[in-house]
């Protein structure tokens, strides 16, 4: 196992009936701006509960931010930051209204070219506090330092991350996912599902616990997935699947072993590009992904295989097709298509994310193998 350093500090506070805890949480006399996305934080009644337990307060609000936000609107937020005087952000909504809100909290206290915190990882020395409260469980966002912004302009979707933009805290409360679509629900679970695989399936270290922590994460995944979707309102369902989301990237299944991530950086110009959801790009980059790569990760995927899908029998060769095979059947019953094909898109989306890799030199993968030739065979065996 390599040596690891690891601080989380965000303060979690789950289940029913949770949202009221604002009135604690959030600072008596902070002018707060809440930051949320569409309509359906009114329609599941998590505004009015939100707005009720903040009653009395200085309270401003935000809406609209984008399934995958973007820069552009970010600085519409910071503008109004500055205008209002804004000293505390509350973030309502799922990741990609999370990711927004560290970007926000994070850019508001810079100065110069606010490109660069995502470019050049040009950070402040202080950010705005913000919480949240979860209504989508996807990305983990809620418990960890990291984000994912897109430039609209230039169709340039960036990573960055800091310990300056932990949540404060974080309400979690499963009951708010009664209402989601239920593609928005197989999102959330493929997209956990591959947070995990990209610290996982890479090589052994001897990390027992973390792989165990792992497997874990992932058979909650596979058990409760497809029985979110059959029964919405089930809370054991809804709150494995809340808790799973969240474990899937709040950094300790990461300590002291090597990370992919591969998958996302490919499936994030897909995103660009194109439009398509986050979770639906990493369902058909991981399966072609396992197979270019069958070698070097063969160990892992075997254990996967057997660990979390029970997979024995057969050849050493015959054990990992299977198990890549499981994982897309996985994702295809969750109602997510696994091919390029199935999203109206061919060659020509292959040629364009591999130029923009090889505009970028990436070499991406735990290895730093996987340069633009590799990203090429990839997407080509998922057309």
């Amino acid at each position: 196992m390599k040596n690891f350093t690891f601080q989380n500090p965000v303060k979690i506070i789950f289940g029913k009936n949770t949202i009221p805890q604002l009135a604690v949480e959030v600072p008596q006399g902070a002018r707060t701006l809440i930051i949320y996305g569409g309509g359906s934080i009114k329609r599941n009644g998590v505004y009015d509960q939100v707005f009720e337990a903040l009653k009395g307060r200085a309270i401003f609000e935000f809406p609209g931010i984008s399934a995958n936000p973007d820069f552009e609107t970010c600085l519409k937020v910071i503008d109004l930051i500055k205008k209002e005087n804004i000293d505390f952000l509350l973030a309502v909504g799922g990741g990609s209204v999370i990711d927004a809100t560290k970007f926000i909290a994070l850019a508001s206290q810079a100065e110069g070219d606010l490109w660069e915190i995502l470019t050049k990882n040009k950070y402040p020395e202080k950010a705005l506090p913000f919480g949240t409260v979860l209504t989508l469980p996807a990305t983990g966002s809620e418990m960890n330092s990291g984000a994912v912004i897109t430039k609209a302009e230039t169709k340039e979707k960036r990573v960055f991350g800091t310990p300056l933009v932990f949540p404060k805290f974080s309400i979690l409360d499963p009951e708010t996912t009664y209402t989601l679509p239920t593609e928005q629900i197989a999102n959330g679970v493929i997209d956990t599902f591959v947070h995990t695989t990209e610290q996982y399936l890479t090589y052994p270290v001897g990390g027992a616990l973390q792989d165990y922590f792992a497997e874990g994460i992932l058979k909650v995944l596979v058990k409760n997935g497809e029985q979110a979707m059959k029964a919405p309102e089930n809370y054991e369902v809804r709150a494995n699947l809340m808790w799973a989301s969240t474990w899937g990237l709040n950094g300790w299944i990461a300590q002291g072993v090597p990370e992919d991530w591969a998958t996302h950086m490919i499936g994030h110009e897909l995103t660009a590009f194109y439009g398509i959801d986050h979770a639906q790009t990493l369902a058909i980059v991981l399966p072609g992904l396992l197979d270019v790569l069958r070698e070097e990760k063969a160990e892992k995927i075997i254990q996967m295989g057997e660990r979390v899908f029970g997979i024995s029998d057969g050849s050493r060769e015959n054990r990992i097709d299977v198990t890549i095979q499981t994982i897309d059947s996985f994702f295809r019953r969750l109602g997510i298509g696994t091919h390029l094909s199935n999203y109206g898109l061919g060659k020509e989306a292959v040629q364009k994310v591999v130029e923009r890799m090889k505009e970028r030199g990436w070499a991406l993968g735990e290895h730093h193998n996987i340069t633009s030739e590799v990203v090429e065979k990839i997407l080509t065996k998922q057309l």
